[in-house]
């Protein structure tokens, strides 16, 4: 398992996201899909997740004479496993979360960047709601959610399927007990 400081770093976030669930991509292929990216920065974090085998080679070809190579994401390992989430601190909790959001701000103007963009038809949704559960059945509504996303990773691209990117950030309010 990697550690929070590995794969919470804001663009090691955005690489992994742009290659879960794809076929392997080169780093070309990856500076196409992250222009924002300098390459210097997007050589040195493929290589930082490599070294850490959340990523691997999935191929290297020769191509005039330079060794291009196609990475893939190494789904067991690109996990904080609940021990390391456990002993986070407070401000790792903080710097992940600041991390996460910067990374889900970044897709969002990414997306509103496209000249064919329309949040309406496309089905962008953001909302909040406020539920009380027991711990019970808060791990049961986690587990279905969990459930409904997963049974849905594995299909394939086409047949009138967008990719979509699903994120979910659950807080408990304890500053609204009376």
């Amino acid at each position: 398992m990697a550690t929070a400081d590995l794969l919470l770093h804001p663009v090691r976030m955005r690489i992994l996201q742009a290659l879960f669930d794809v076929d392997p991509l080169t780093t070309t292929q990856l500076r196409d899909r992250l222009p924002d990216i300098a390459p210097a920065t997007m050589y040195r974090h493929i290589a930082l997740l490599t070294d850490a085998g959340v990523l691997e080679v999935a191929g290297e070809t020769r191509v005039r004479g330079i060794v291009v190579r196609s990475y893939r994401v190494r789904a067991e390992q690109a996990v904080i496993d609940p021990a390391a989430r456990a002993a986070m601190t407070q401000e790792d909790h903080r710097r992940a979360f600041t991390a996460f959001v910067a990374s889900l701000l970044t897709d969002f103007e990414r997306y509103l960047g496209l000249e064919d963009a329309e949040p309406t038809s496309d089905g962008v949704v953001y909302r909040q709601a406020v539920v009380y559960l027991s711990d019970d059945e808060f791990a049961a509504m986690i587990e279905e959610i969990e459930r409904a996303v997963v049974t849905r990773v594995g299909h394939a691209e086409g047949d009138g399927r967008t990719r979509r990117i699903v994120s979910l950030v659950v807080l408990p309010d304890k500053s609204a007990k009376p």
